[in-house]
């Protein structure tokens, strides 16, 4: 397959055609018998094949880059739940090792790291420790996250915890991207967030107030606001199929990005397993700690494309989702889309969304 051309080893486009044409941000074209779409971008991923971001060496996180390609994705940031400082500063090493090592390997490339829940309202905690929640005097006080050398921060927060807003405000000044989540926010706070700088949702409908006729919660105000976007784990299981087409409808697909919330077992199938010190169930796809809630997904991107294809979006929709919006997000001006000078990682799909091969920098899987 040589209608897309890398430079040389930049990995860079520097030609894009199928049959002579051109494709943009969010168009494909016929590659031989297949569909190429951008590489897809997970922007929440607590890892794969055993692998669980929080306890991950070097090695572990390039295994799981490995395999992430296979399902197309091109980019990822490793996505770290609740901890203690000390182990928060070891993953933060790895991850900014791996970033080192990653370079010119055909895998997904970490871009970044995503802490989730660090700022979390108890009530919503979902599969997180709340043991190991901060609040916003704990910033205030001169507690920190880990910083890696380069590359994107992200976080997922309430903000309606003490010195929520504050902690809003000096995350966005840092440069950090703030996401709101495992929340019960009203909208007066959603708003002070908003204007503070939040203006995403995390997995959006799971771990935040639902939409009711009289009170529109904090998914109605994802829906609703100008200016907000959403993620969504479209695995039909923390969504339902049919309101994950309606809430991406409602909001618009430029606006959305999908992410996949895969957890350790991903890619290990149904079984028993140890996840955040406590007891895993897989069963039939599905996750379930010792306290009865989902914990995260067994999905890989690739499934998720699948999904919405069932669901009747098209390829460009699906690309927009996966791909240019997540790159967007994260102010990845150099992928997310197949543009001349961009970065030549593109996957190759048959007409039922199955990968058929990914290309990172040019060079295949």
């Amino acid at each position: 397959m040589s209608s897309i051309k890398a430079k040389d080893t930049n990995g860079i486009a520097v030609e894009i055609g199928f049959d002579g044409c051109i494709i943009s941000s969010i168009e494909v074209a016929d590659a031989a018998e297949h569909l190429a779409l951008p590489g897809f971008v997970d922007i929440h991923n607590h890892g794969a094949i055993g692998v669980d971001v929080n306890s991950a060496s070097v090695e572990d996180l390039l295994r799981t880059g490995e395999f992430l390609a296979t399902k197309g994705v091109t980019a990822w940031l490793p996505t770290l739940v609740p901890d203690s400082d000390d182990n928060y500063q070891r993953v933060t090493d790895s991850i900014n090792n791996a970033m080192r090592l990653q370079v010119d390997k055909p895998i997904a490339q970490i871009v970044g790291v995503h802490y989730e829940g660090v700022f979390a309202n108890e009530a919503m905690c979902g599969a997180l420790r709340p043991q190991y929640f901060r609040n916003g005097h704990w910033a205030m006080d001169g507690g920190q996250l880990p910083k890696l050398d380069h590359g994107v921060h992200m976080t997922t927060l309430a903000p309606e915890i003490d010195g929520g807003i504050e902690v809003i405000e000096q995350l966005v000044a840092d440069g950090w991207i703030v996401s709101i989540g495992h929340t019960k926010a009203d909208t007066p706070t959603l708003e002070r967030a908003f204007a503070a700088g939040a203006r995403h949702l995390t997995h959006f409908f799971n771990a935040m107030t639902p939409i009711h006729h009289r009170n529109i919660g904090v998914a109605g105000w994802g829906i609703s606001r100008e200016g907000v976007t959403f993620d969504i784990i479209a695995d039909g299981i923390h969504v339902a199929p049919e309101m994950v087409r309606h809430a991406c409808r409602s909001r618009g697909t430029d606006r959305v990005s999908i992410i996949s919330d895969s957890v350790a077992p991903t890619g290990l199938g149904d079984g028993d397993y140890e996840l955040w010190d406590e007891k895993l169930a897989v069963i039939n796809g599905r996750t379930q700690n010792e306290r009865g809630s989902i914990a995260g997904s067994v999905c890989t991107m690739a499934d998720e494309i699948r999904l919405m294809h069932d669901l009747g979006f098209s390829v460009g929709e699906i690309a927009a989702m996966a791909s240019t919006n997540p790159a967007r997000l994260l102010g990845l001006d150099d992928r997310g889309s197949l543009e001349i000078g961009k970065r030549a990682d593109y996957v190759l799909v048959d007409d039922e969304m199955k990968i058929i091969a990914t290309y990172i920098g040019g060079r295949p899987v």
